[in-house]
Parts: C-alpha cells; structure tokens; sequence
C-alpha cells in the first residue's frame, strides 16, 4: 500500500484534498440534524423537547464507536506510518471485533436505561412516551452504527476520503429523504411521528454500512479483515483503548455537559431546555464541518509522526488551526447578525425566540478561541496521547464550565448558563495550545 504521499505533498494542498470530503459529509450531517429537528419541531413541540432530552444519551453512545474508532484510525496510521503493514492489518481486525461487542452491548443498556434516565427530566407522558421510542428504535441500530463507523476510520486511515464521504452522504441523503415522508406519513407510509424520525436515522445509518460492505468486498486494499487475527492481542488493543478511551470520554463529555446544562435550566423553565437542544442542532453546523478538518488532519499527523517527520506534524497543525478558525469566523457572524432568523427555523414561540438569540450571541463569543482548542485536541490524539488529549476536553465540558454555570444562575439567572460556555473556551484555548507545544515532537529531519 503505497501512501507515501502523505509525507511528500505540500502540507496545505493535502490537508485540504483531504479534510474537503469530510468537510462536505459534516456539512450534510449537520443539514440532517437540523432538518430533521425542524421536521420534528413542526410535528409536535412535545416530540421536539423528547428529541433534547434523548440526545446526550444518543450522543454517549455515538462517541463510544467514534472514540474507540480514533483508536484504531491512530494506530493504522501510525504503523502505515512506520511501515508496518500486519500491526496495521491487526489493529483493523481487533478494531472491528471489538467496536461489533461494543455495540451489542449498549443496544442493551441504552434500550434497559432510557426511561429512567428521561424521568429525571420530565414527568410529561407524552414526552417520554415520544423519547422512549424514538430511542429504543435508535438504540437497536447501534451494532450497524458501531460497523460502519470502524470502517469508516479504517478507510480514513488508509487516506480513502472520497469513499467515506460518499458513504456518509449518501446515509444523510436517504435520512433526510425520509423523515418528512416516515414523520408525516406521505406516499404509500403511514404517518410514525418521532418513529419515522427513529427509522429514517437507522435506514441511512444501513445505507452507509451497505456502501462500506459493497467496496471492501469488490474492489479490495491491501489492508485487510483477517480472520486469523481475530485472536485478541493485549499489546495492540492496549495502544487502541488508551487512545480510544480518552477519545471515547472527550466525545461523551458534552452529553455529560448537557444533562447538567438540563438539570440547571430546567429548574427555571423547560423552554430553556429547549433553548440549549436547538442550540446544539445549530452548532453542529460549525463543529461538525471542523471535525471534518480534524479527521482529514488525524491520519496526516498520524503517518508523518510514523515516519519521524516532525515539521510537517508542526505544519499540519498550525493550518488545521487556520482552517478551522475560517469556519468558527463564518458561526460568529451568523450568531450575532441572524440570531432570531436561526432560532425561529425550530420554534414560533416568541419567547423562546428572544432567550435562544441571547444565547447565542453571548455562546458565539468562545467560538473563534475554540478553533485552537478542538484542533489541538485533535492533534494530541494523532501523536498517540489520548490522556492529553482528554485533559482539553474536560476543559471545555466539566470544569470551569460547570462550576460557573451553577454559580452564574445565582447571579444572572438562565443567561449564566450561557456565559460559562465562553469562559471555558478562553480557559481551553490557552492551556490546549500549552499542552500541545509541551508534548509535540521536536523537528530532527526536513519536512
């Protein structure tokens, strides 16, 4: 497997030939979750606050399949990298068998745990009925989601972006192509509400796996599944988890963020739970485009930090951190200039309206700052230092976040909550950029 332009070509033209497809799939995923809420929204606010309180839940276990995925994307890379090809070919078969029992295993938690974990948020029946099940449908699609993750940061790590945009985007096609037609019940289906929105996820999750499947099986890579490898080996699957785990915690602490964020706000009004859910639809059109960046940047650190080229590892970084800052500059404006325009696509409700625009302007104000912090995060994970990589995470999602949310609300009431997101991105973006120049390698051969 010939790779060795990934340290060979200017840094910028392939940083850019490779974070561009997932840029575009994260563009469309976020276009999903933002269509598939106003969908929702427009069917029933109670489905719509159902939705909000879901999600961390949702979120968790996502980040476990993504977070686990890094690790192995890492350690492919890593060993392509060095030249390694049957570490490479191990850490993709493990990877695989392993995210498959993390799968079965949270189908069963998430279905057992989700209407205790909504009862803590309301005691409206026909939100948790709505929440219920939209989540036990979600929930059984995990093993396909865990599947079609793997192989997604399998194919990312070989430099095979073309392939996992079209896979990503074809699922978000189809999703948004059904929700309105599952939700509503138009043509031949009947109308499902939230369980169209549940089945129209899951079925554009299976597409996505299908067009995995379909390549692998027909136009084979060098890098392979290999049955004999099955076997579980402690050394590999130690490197994985210990990039994983971080990777897997650093995702997850925002669904952590949320359910705290809920509990505080809900004791003003549940309109600020749904304040806070519409927020998080709407950044998703800023930090899943970034996380396009960072997953075009993790295989390049990743196989230039294998192959001992520190300067590019040094070049990779600072352009990530420009590109992604285009990105937040573009979130920034939005939010100040178009606020109620961008609250009003989720909700008519006046008032909801007004306090959503209040967030968001005030939230805005971390979003240049966090350009440094998401990307350094990213990049700690593509050297291998995932407990590095956690510490940024838990910068900007448990502490100061949490603290000066709890105390702002005894000053400021419901507003506090958002001032505390910018805090925590000033404090992220400073320390991040320490952490990253602490522990980056040294140049000790020309790019």
């Amino acid at each position: 497997m010939n790779q060795s332009y990934m340290k060979k070509r200017p840094v910028l033209p392939l940083l850019l030939s490779m974070s561009a497809p997932m840029v575009f799939s994260m563009m469309l995923n976020s276009l999903y979750h933002i269509i598939d809420s106003i969908f929702v929204a427009t069917y029933s606010t109670h489905a719509m606050t159902a939705l909000s309180l879901v999600y961390p839940l949702q979120n968790l276990i996502i980040s476990i399949s993504v977070g686990f995925g890094v690790g192995i994307n890492v350690i492919i890379a890593l060993n392509l990298g060095s030249g390694n090809q049957r570490k490479a070919n191990l850490a993709a078969t493990q990877g695989m068998l392993f995210n498959i029992i993390h799968g079965i295993i949270l189908t069963i938690l998430g279905i057992a745990l989700i209407p205790s974990f909504l009862s803590m948020y309301t005691n409206n029946q026909e939100v948790l009925s709505d929440g219920i099940l939209y989540a036990t449908i979600v929930f059984s699609f995990s093993v396909v989601n865990m599947i079609g993750i793997t192989y997604e940061k399998i194919y990312q790590a070989v430099g095979k972006m073309m392939l996992t945009m079209v896979a990503l985007a074809s699922g978000f096609i189809v999703n948004i192509i059904l929700d309105p037609v599952m939700i509503f019940g138009l043509g031949p289906f009947p109308e499902m509400g939230v369980r169209g929105a549940a089945w129209a996820t899951g079925i554009g999750q299976t597409v996505s796996l299908v067009i995995y499947l379909c390549v692998y099986f027909f136009r084979p890579m060098p890098l392979r599944l290999q049955p004999q490898l099955l076997r579980p080996n402690p050394q590999i699957l130690a490197k994985i988890y210990s990039i994983g785990i971080p990777a897997t915690l650093g995702m997850a602490l925002p669904s952590l963020l949320i359910a705290v964020l809920n509990a505080i706000l809900s004791s003003f009004s549940e309109l600020y739970v749904v304040v806070l859910g519409i927020y998080y639809k709407l950044q998703s059109f800023l930090y899943l485009p970034a996380n396009g960046i960072i997953q075009g940047m993790r295989p390049l650190i990743s196989y230039n930090h294998g192959a001992k080229k520190a300067k590019r590892v040094g070049k990779i970084y600072l352009y990530s951190i420009g590109l992604v800052a285009v990105i937040m500059s573009f979130g920034v404006l939005l939010s100040m200039a178009f606020p109620n325009f961008l609250m009003g696509m989720f909700t008519s409700d006046s008032h909801a309206i007004t306090e959503g625009s209040l967030a968001l302007r005030i939230i805005s104000i971390g979003f240049l700052l966090s350009s440094v912090s998401v990307v350094s995060a990213g990049a700690l994970e593509a050297l291998g230092k995932g407990t590095h990589s956690l510490f940024i995470s838990l910068l900007r999602y448990v502490v100061p976040i949490i603290p000066a949310a709890y105390f702002l609300t005894k000053l400021f009431g419901a507003p506090g909550v958002w001032h505390s997101f910018w805090i925590s991105e000033v404090c992220a973006a400073l320390i991040g950029s320490l952490i990253y120049r602490s522990v980056s390698p040294r140049p000790t051969t020309p790019p």
